[in-house]
């Protein structure tokens, strides 16, 4: 392998990226840093006009191309359909981000047989049926990278988050398999696993300071992180810089799971 000065290894100019839940929070802050290093971006989402918003701001500030589209990450053919509408639209997905997700809180008991198939199925089936979708693809070209967005939650539990605790746990094994059966093929597995971010679906909890602070307790580092303190990894996980690292679950929580 030739040599590359470090910094070259993190460029992704030529790669085309598709984020699912891109529109908003995490997903919006790893689409803009994915443009940054280089990449065409495609954003999808369930709320077209929320993906086209923050396609055109990625555009306007980065300079890259970005498309916006509506997916339902549940259903094969509508991911099937979106597959084939980013290659043609951009060309052929090089980075896939699995980060479409959903949380449904409450007691067990509480929580109807629908709640759960609506936090399982699009934290968990989604990106099975994304990366089936598109992974086959990229083993093809010899060069992919799949990003799965886990949680602190993929390895330790909280009451009232039976549903996401049980999906992203089930993320957590779903990227070591496809990592296993992808090995040598030139396509990486991996995750990101974030503690507490300041997003929309932890507003509830951002806005009661008495479980703000319940949670801080948890934290080493004192804080909830910054929706842009995502994106470090994950530009190194969809580049070369991370081409010996598969399988692995990279965990950005301010030291919670070090506990």
């Amino acid at each position: 392998m030739a040599h590359r000065h470090v910094l070259e290894t993190f460029r992704l100019s030529g790669k085309i990226a598709l984020v699912t839940g891109g529109g908003k929070g995490l997903g919006k802050a790893m689409a803009v840093a994915l443009s940054e290093a280089g990449a065409d971006v495609a954003l999808a989402g369930r709320t077209l006009a929320t993906c086209q918003e923050a396609a055109a701001e990625i555009a306007a500030s980065s300079g890259r191309r970005t498309r916006a589209f509506a997916v339902d990450v549940t259903r094969s053919d509508a991911v099937t359909r979106l597959a084939a509408e980013v290659a043609q639209g951009l060309g052929p997905i090089d980075i896939l981000v699995n980060n479409a997700g959903n949380n449904i809180r409450g007691a067990t008991h509480e929580l109807s047989e629908g709640d759960w198939d609506s936090v399982v199925d699009t934290n968990l089936k989604g990106p099975f049926l994304c990366s089936r979708a598109i992974g086959p693809e990229m083993v093809k070209r010899g060069w992919g990278r799949i990003i799965n967005m886990g949680s602190i939650l993929s390895v330790v539990a909280l009451p009232g988050r039976a549903p996401y605790a049980s999906a992203k746990a089930g993320v957590a094994n779903l990227t070591r398999a496809l990592a296993l059966e992808w090995a040598g093929t030139g396509v990486t597995v991996n995750a990101i696993c974030p503690g507490p971010f300041g997003t929309e679906m932890n507003r509830a909890l951002l806005s009661d300071p008495a479980k703000y602070q319940e949670f801080v307790r948890n934290i080493p580092l004192g804080r909830w992180g910054e929706v842009d303190e995502l994106a470090g990894v994950v530009v190194l996980l969809a580049s070369d810089a991370s081409s010996f690292m598969t399988g692995s679950s990279v965990f950005v929580d301010g030291g919670w799971t070090a506990r």
